[in-house]
């Protein structure tokens, strides 16, 4: 999806709801550059193929 389809959705918005997108949007915008070791880290996690535990497999009690 290009930048402009992205505008032109939030075009779309009623006026009520502005407040409510902003503040879903701003949660995706960095406040700060990722540190290199930060970086490194979430490189680590996307490559990670480890098999995963199904949530019912777990003995909770």
């Amino acid at each position: 999806m290009s930048r402009e389809a992205i505008k032109n959705l939030v075009d779309m918005i009623p006026e009520k709801d502005i407040d409510t997108i902003y503040k879903v949007l701003i949660r995706f915008i960095p406040e700060e550059e990722p540190l290199p070791d930060e970086i490194e880290a979430i490189m680590e996690a996307k490559a990670d193929t480890s098999p995963t535990v199904l949530h019912d497999a777990i003995n909770w009690s």
